[in-house]
């Protein structure tokens, strides 16, 4: 029963070990595969921009869409350039097929000559022609069957955006099939640029497209990349001085710039964490600890595989001695302990393929993929699989084999064999090496959660919980006063605003202030709101008041945050006058308008903590209508369903043809995070991971130890000895081991996460509490193993086992 015992023990650890690598080797070679899907991948790069502002920099995803234009008629390295807007941005889309009014998301406007540079597996229609006309439009195959049935049926139907005011019609001209999950963006529906005046019309500035260029076979990304300033010397520079009434040379002076730089697009996902990003992307960092932590975690399950191998092994060492006796040759005895070695080994693959099938669906939903065991099943993947659990069955099999074969039968039959000094330290030093990543993990998981606790929590500088964040409200146009009067009075609601955007979504406008008689200009961000809009997000002003309809001026009013009047060199700012400069702010003869701040807002968090607060400005919705794309709603915790049911019939008495949408604003923030989220998760299952299979290794060499000290503990308790002697004899030396292992993993684990920390503009301190607390429980879950072996040896029989003896 005991070796029946240990073997469980053995295969179980191994297995485990090996199908947690397994899983992390299916998650790395689907984050490594993203966009490898496009023939042309290795040629395409995307254009992103630095935009440097004075004492800071923003990095962008999203660039002006004549730039891509200008580089590719200066530079004959690109052999075609494509550009897609993001149609919706953050918001929903809505399609009418007839009556039927459809809703999606992944909605984008494309040049023309996008499946000439992106692959895709045409359904029906023709890949030349599909976006080649204004007003037509490319569905995937899901998209198709969910509205027409069959991507057979939707060739050829007519198609109009809710919501648009000049009711135009749009053709479907194409079906692809659905692009895999492993792009960093994908699409539902595609509609072409041509029909978009606005979009055709020269722009320099303002950013509004993902741009990607084709380079010609054999040309160099980084030698196109050094030309880049050329295109911003020539086309960038007269469209600054006409935009913000500086001079090129004096908008460098003041600190300004840009540049332009090029992602390969297989590197998008997870090497780019740029703004306005087309989706979430992974971290190539988050790949470098995953495979990491995959690999000591295997080499945790293959070094207690080893320690309980051995401590197995010694109790044969009488049976070895008996063969050698009759006649075994030493390479008999030692090809008998390899092969059953190996079967053990090869029985743990089997094993790991039982936990991975259990483990899968939890693993996919924490990461966020589709991944199939069905990857690993791959032919050569299977081979390398069983010669690698063949190569651990034999090194393995290795030490106790020769140790064993190498005693002379008299001594073994007299048991008087002992494990060398040597042989001991090793193994003692195998375990100091489990506890101490065991720690390191534990450590890492503690981090994670508080950096993530931190970016989720009251620390944002506004609350995040109960507010609503109504969709499409842009579609009530004149009516949006009266949506909003009705509302507020729905009991449940103490608060109701109009924006155009909100925290955590990327649609915050550029806004470039400079005060008035100065020639100093201030660019940050911009956000239209309502009279209501500081008390539903519960901002904190520090300074002046917020917009008011007691004021009839508040139409050219601004508020700004403390960022923004710092940057500006204000130290009385309410009251100062300010110009927005741009076109959509200007007066219609293109004179600025001057803009009164009439407050301060205390600096919070409307954009990821990846980024520092930037400089921001509100301006008053009254000045540009009261159609905004977002309404947020104060909720009180009460009766919330009942409240949600009121606002949905509230919304119904106004659009009857089209269902509400909503989401909350708590929810919206956590997107932002879902790299990390997901790290968290991992780390903390990970984390229980290694320790347990360390207390495997652990528990296999007290086991060894108790087996190889026997005749020691056993004359101890004949000659009066307690239980608890016995207990402390055996835990003080181990419990030496895992305080070695502690010390060991505190400074790894201190700069490890110190340099994940680093990512993150605003982060959470270090604290000595998280170590000790991380070697307390290493030291407690050690403690339990130990004891379960030290009191099993402390209360055998002695007289028995010196018998044995």
């Amino acid at each position: 029963m005991k070796r029946k015992f240990f073997s469980l023990i053995n295969i179980l650890g191994l297995a485990t070990g090996m199908a947690i690598c397994l899983l992390i080797v299916l998650f790395v070679q689907s984050e490594l595969g993203y966009d490898q899907h496009h023939e042309k991948a290795d040629r395409i790069h995307r254009v992103a921009l630095e935009r440097i502002y004075p004492g800071r920099s923003s990095f962008y995803a999203m660039i002006p869409a004549s730039i891509g234009e200008a580089i590719e008629t200066e530079f004959p390295e690109v052999e075609q350039r494509v550009r897609i807007f993001n149609f919706t941005g953050d918001n929903n889309f809505y399609l009418k097929v007839g009556e039927q009014v459809y809703e999606d998301k992944n909605v984008f406007a494309a040049d023309s000559n996008f499946f000439e540079v992106f692959s895709a597996d045409f359904i029906a229609g023709d890949r030349a022609t599909a976006l080649k006309q204004p007003n037509s439009i490319v569905l995937n195959r899901s998209t198709a069957k969910r509205m027409f049935g069959t991507a057979e049926q939707a060739i050829g139907k007519q198609v109009s955006m809710d919501g648009d005011e000049e009711n135009n019609s749009y053709q479907i001209t194409a079906v692809v099939e659905d692009w895999p999950e492993n792009s960093h963006f994908t699409f539902n529906i595609l509609i072409s640029s041509a029909g978009f005046q606005g979009l055709q019309n020269q722009n320099y500035i303002n950013f509004s497209a993902h741009t990607y260029l084709l380079l010609q076979p054999n040309a160099s990304a980084a030698a196109l990349e050094a030309k880049l300033p050329v295109v911003i010397e020539k086309y960038v520079a007269g469209a600054v001085s006409q935009n913000f009434n500086q001079s090129w040379k004096d908008f460098q002076a003041a600190g300004n710039g840009y540049r332009y730089f090029l992602q390969p697009l297989q590197d998008i996902h997870l090497h780019s964490d740029l703004e306005a990003e087309l989706g979430v992307n992974g971290s190539v960092n988050s790949i470098y600890i995953f495979s990491v932590v995959a690999v000591f975690i295997l080499f945790l399950a293959c070094i207690n595989f080893i320690n309980l191998s051995t401590a197995q092994s010694m109790e044969r060492a009488k049976e070895v001695g008996i063969r050698k006796t009759f006649g075994s040759e030493k390479q008999d005895i030692i090809g008998q302990f390899l092969m059953e070695s190996t079967l053990i080994s090869l029985l743990a693959l089997l094993v790991a393929f039982f936990i991975i099938l259990l483990l899968l669906p939890v693993f996919n939903d924490i990461s966020g993929k589709q991944l199939s065991i069905l990857d690993l099943l791959q032919p050569l993947n299977l081979l390398l699989m069983l010669l690698f659990a063949t190569v651990v069955g034999i090194v393995a099999g290795l030490y106790p084999a020769f140790v064993l074969s190498s005693f002379k039968p008299i001594t073994v039959l007299k048991g008087r064999f002992k494990s060398n000094k040597y042989g001991l330290a090793l193994r003692n030093g195998l375990v100091v090496f489990q506890f101490a990543i065991s720690v390191v993990l534990i450590i890492a998981a503690m981090i994670v959660n508080q950096q993530m606790d931190y970016m989720l929590g009251d620390s944002l500088g506004f609350r995040k919980e109960l507010v609503l964040m109504i969709d499409r409200t842009d579609l009530l146009q004149q009516q949006g006063q009266a949506f909003k009067a009705e509302l507020a009075a729905i009991p449940g609601v103490s608060g109701v605003a109009a924006t155009t955007a909100i925290p955590g979504q990327s649609n915050f406008f550029g806004a470039t202030l400079q005060p008035v008689g100065s020639t100093e200009q201030l660019t940050g961000r911009g956000i239209m709101v309502d009279e209501e809009f500081l008390n539903v997000l519960d901002l904190e002003l520090v300074e002046g008041r917020f917009f008011s309809k007691s004021f009839g001026t508040d139409s050219m009013s601004v508020v700004i945050n403390e960022k923004a009047a710092k940057d500006l060199g204000l130290t009385n700012p309410v009251g100062a006058r300010v110009h927005s400069v741009g076109d959509f702010f200007n007066a219609p003869d293109g004179s600025f308008y001057d803009y009164t701040i009439v407050g301060v807002v205390k600096d919070f968090h409307f954009q990821s903590l990846h980024q520092k607060i930037a400089p921001l400005a509100f301006f008053n919705l009254s000045k540009f209508g009261n159609a905004t794309p977002v309404t947020t709603v104060r909720l009180q915790g009460d009766n919330l369903q009942a409240t949600l049911k009121k606002i949905d019939a509230t919304w119904s008495s106004f659009i009857k043809d089209r269902p509400i949408t909503y989401s909350f604003l708590d929810e919206t923030l956590a997107q932002q995070y879902l790299s990390e989220q997901r790290a968290q998760k991992v780390f903390s299952i990970f984390s229980s991971l290694a320790i347990f299979i360390a207390c495997i290794g652990l528990l296999g060499l007290v086991a060894y130890t108790t087996q190889q000290r026997i005749r020691e503990i056993s004359i101890r308790k004949t000659l009066g000895a307690s239980a608890g002697n016995i207990i402390n004899l055996l835990l003080k030396d181990f419990m030496k081991l895992i305080l070695i292992a502690s010390v060991l993993a505190f400074p790894v684990a201190w700069w490890g996460m110190n340099k994940w920390l680093q990512d993150f503009a605003y982060r959470i301190d270090v604290e000595v509490w998280v170590f000790i607390a991380a070697g307390i429980a290493a030291t407690l879950v050690a403690f339990l193993t130990i004891s379960f072996q030290a009191v099993k040896a402390a209360t055998a029989n002695p007289i028995k086992n010196l018998r044995t003896e």
